[in-house]
């Protein structure tokens, strides 16, 4: 394989061969789904992570796709699903695995958590005499994670609450920093790794990763799954997994900080700003009042800046984290086009992502 630019790591499949994976050989230009069984249940029925393996006719990196480490984060599941279906292992290079969904006790109930009420993506790389999240943690770390070159993990907000779509990574990474900007959500957050994460466990093995964050729990979004599907070919085109395109990859621009604005009393909020808009310091953003309407309280920016997150549920109590604000060293106006040019781009392309796989051609 020829070195990609700028990259220092070297891809494990070196050479066209078989792609071996949890026992299984895999051929050249061809895809096999394996169960990767994590645990039982009560009846002590096994209970398998669901993984499909895309081994392609020419050598290349070891890219891992992932979502629903939290349960009820349903986008990335229907990401995976669509970019399933439009990728040709005959022009595939390297080997793609994609892995819809992690946590899949969380994902039949309908949860973030699992039935222990750990949060899986705080265990890694887990224990094989740990927690039951920490089981899982770890066999899926050191049976799948660690095999990998590349990780991109998809989440969405939690439940009620929704992001613009976003990358956040570690970007002291000049590696991961360039893929971070070949997926060219509009906004890139540079975020400390945290400790457990999948995302800080795999950096310290040297696998670049890109959290992806869009989207709502329990709910799929358009604008989301487009930009995702999207997002994950333009990677693939950056690593040389797929032929590159000739169009021109939009801009993104990162962010220098962000932060939550919290509601200062109790009572039914009345938003006024939506994902994507700029905001002023000082500029009203939302009213909590009560239902019989004789309190009123404003939620004021702190700061000029883009919103990247918000609650969508009217109801609030004091404390409830609202708004989430990027700040940024750039004038607040590019932002703001780069971020308009972004959803139009979505809204206006001819896509159907909840009935079929087909996206834009890059």
């Amino acid at each position: 394989m020829q070195p990609v630019k700028g990259l220092k790591h070297v891809a494990k499949a070196k050479k066209h061969s078989d792609f071996l994976f949890l026992g299984e050989t895999i051929p050249p230009s061809s895809r096999r789904v394996i169960e990767l069984e994590a645990a039982k249940l009560y009846t002590d029925s096994p209970l398998s992570i669901p993984i499909e393996v895309i081994h392609g006719s020419a050598p290349g990196p070891v890219l891992m796709i992932n979502a629903a480490i939290h349960g009820d984060e349903l986008n990335g599941v229907e990401i995976i699903r669509q970019l399933l279906n439009t990728l040709d292992e005959k022009k595939l290079k390297g080997t793609l695995i994609a892995v819809p969904i992690v946590n899949v006790f969380g994902f039949i109930h309908k949860s973030r958590y699992l039935p222990d009420r750990r949060d899986l993506n705080r265990c890694f790389p887990g224990s094989e005499r740990g927690s039951l999240a920490s089981r899982m943690a770890h066999t899926f770390f050191s049976q799948v994670a660690e095999r990998c070159d590349y990780i991109l993990d998809l989440h969405t907000g939690a439940i009620h609450r929704t992001n613009l779509p976003q990358i956040r990574a570690d970007l002291s990474s000049k590696e991961t920093l360039r893929i971070a900007q070949a997926f060219a959500t509009p906004v890139i957050i540079d975020s400390p790794l945290r400790d457990g994460s999948l995302r800080s466990e795999a950096e310290k093995q040297q696998i670049p990763v890109l959290t992806y964050e869009a989207g709502e729990a329990l709910r799929f979004d358009p604008i989301a799954i487009n930009a995702g599907i999207i997002g994950i070919k333009r990677v693939m085109q950056a690593i040389r997994m797929l032929r590159s395109s000739r169009k021109k990859t939009p801009t993104s621009v990162i962010a220098k900080s962000t932060s939550w604005l919290r509601a200062e009393a109790d009572g039914i909020l009345r938003t006024l700003v939506s994902l994507g808009d700029k905001v002023e310091k000082g500029q009203v953003l939302a009213y909590i009042n009560s239902p019989l309407g004789k309190l009123e309280v404003e939620i004021r920016a702190n700061k000029s800046g883009i919103v990247i997150g918000q609650q969508t549920l009217p109801l609030v109590n004091e404390g409830d984290a609202v708004f989430h604000l990027a700040y940024f060293h750039q004038d607040d106006e590019i932002i703001e086009q780069v971020v308009g040019e972004f959803i139009e781009e979505l809204t206006e392309a001819d896509l159907d992502p909840l009935t079929t796989g087909h996206i834009v051609t890059l």
